[in-house]
């Protein structure tokens, strides 16, 4: 246990956000002496804004998903912003396990989950939680030498004052949540304090392509040793592993860092392989459902940004694409003018207009109210092209509170319409 133990014992604290971290953070402090007081916007029988005011905390614990500039009590949170802490800081105060911490625009997941497979593969006793739907504090029954991945978002990281994590890697920065950030530098900021909180005896990955990495990297000044990592993979390595899930380019680059970090726990060759050739890749992530000679058809519903979609729109040919949501503030669609007229896209819901913006004059588009008589449609026309080779890609580059509660809602929905209409072939 470090220096900062002390700082969640026998307090009282006020857990603002009760998410499934929120919930967490609950169930771990309330045994070691704390007065817990509980706060959340959209709950009633807590304990009130009035009273909350009154009050004086030792310590807050923010659910990464409160926006202090839109909350309820955004006044008296940025009033006491040097007692906001979150769930990694608990955790971190608490237990001197090795981290592994990944953050990055897109592959968060996926790169997670592979790395916990090569590593459990190994035999090494590993443990999976964070960002990827399981709070870091809900994970018990560990021992000392349990090492830790941990999934981090630009919301847990911006928050967090003590959090270090033994290992880190950011894979790639593109524009997202910036309606929360504001700007992209502050964006950035939030990524690279996983970094600047190392020390001298730290690791820190980062992906040698992309250029605000690197950008950062020249301007900054870290204590931890920097690995650049090359996630351009070569054809006859990727050979190897005989996984069609690492054709796209961003599931290369959650491999390069998977390697790149495997060598540090000197993984075995042909462990890494085995892993890779039978990784399954997660729900809702370039996931395939479907597949036969002339047909293929991908639910990516985790897309909510440009960059996570154009990666697959760069690999295949003859693509009937189906996108639409809340698009991302200051998002932008980057993609070689080539590639254009490989796609037809098929626009759905109420936020037209920024993509109407975005891609007008790029691709030819059909509009929608919803997503199903954009698919109903989709399905006419793929039923008319006798082409042999084409991919229906669902990739919203988008938000999905505008009609589902969440992307898995919004990726369950599209599997049940390719069920109704299953015909389509």
């Amino acid at each position: 246990m470090n220096d900062n133990l002390n700082i969640f014992i026998n307090k009282k604290i006020l857990i603002y956000g009760l998410g499934k971290s929120g919930l967490s953070s609950i169930h771990y402090l309330r045994n070691k002496k704390n007065k817990i007081f509980l706060y959340d916007d959209y709950q009633k029988n807590l304990i009130s804004a009035k009273q909350i005011k009154k009050l004086k905390f030792d310590v807050i614990i923010i659910s990464p998903g409160i926006d202090i500039n839109k909350c309820k009590l955004s006044k008296f949170l940025k009033k006491n912003s040097k007692i906001i802490y979150t769930d990694l800081d608990v955790f971190y105060s608490f237990n001197r396990n090795q981290c592994i911490t990944i953050t990055g625009t897109n592959g968060k997941s996926t790169t997670c989950q592979l790395l916990y497979e090569v590593l459990k593969k190994q035999k090494i006793d590993v443990r999976l939680g964070g960002n990827i739907g399981r709070p870091i504090l809900s994970i018990k029954n560990f021992k000392k030498k349990t090492i830790f991945i941990i999934e981090a978002s630009s919301y847990q990281l911006e928050y967090s004052k003590l959090f270090r994590s033994k290992y880190a890697a950011i894979l790639n920065i593109s524009p997202d949540h910036l309606e929360r950030h504001q700007t992209i530098q502050k964006y950035v900021s939030a990524k690279f304090k996983l970094l600047q909180n190392q020390s001298q005896d730290c690791f820190a990955f980062v992906n040698k392509n992309d250029s605000r990495i690197t950008s950062k990297i020249k301007k900054t000044k870290f204590q931890s040793k920097i690995i650049m990592v090359d996630i351009n993979l070569k054809k006859k390595f990727l050979n190897k592993f005989k996984n069609e899930n690492f054709l796209s380019g961003s599931n290369k680059e959650n491999l390069s860092f998977v390697i790149s970090l495997g060598k540090v726990f000197k993984i075995k060759k042909k462990n890494l392989i085995q892993t890779v050739k039978n990784f399954k890749g997660l729900i809702y992530r370039q996931q395939i459902i479907f597949k036969n000679k002339n047909l293929l058809i991908i639910n990516d519903s985790k897309s909510t940004s440009y960059s996570s979609s154009t990666e697959i729109l760069k690999e295949k040919d003859n693509i009937y694409w189906l996108f639409g949501g809340i698009p991302k503030k200051g998002d932008k669609f980057i993609l070689p003018k080539n590639f254009y007229r490989n796609i037809k896209g098929y626009l759905f819901g109420r936020n037209k207009k920024k993509f109407l913006s975005d891609l007008r004059n790029k691709i030819k588009l059909k509009k929608f109210s919803d997503l199903k008589k954009a698919w109903i449609e989709l399905s006419q026309d793929i039923r008319n092209d006798n082409s042999k080779h084409k991919t229906i890609l669902f990739s919203p580059a988008a938000a999905s509170f505008d009609d589902f509660k969440n992307f898995e809602d919004r990726g369950k929905y599209f599997n049940q319409l390719i069920e109704k209409y299953k015909s389509v072939k």
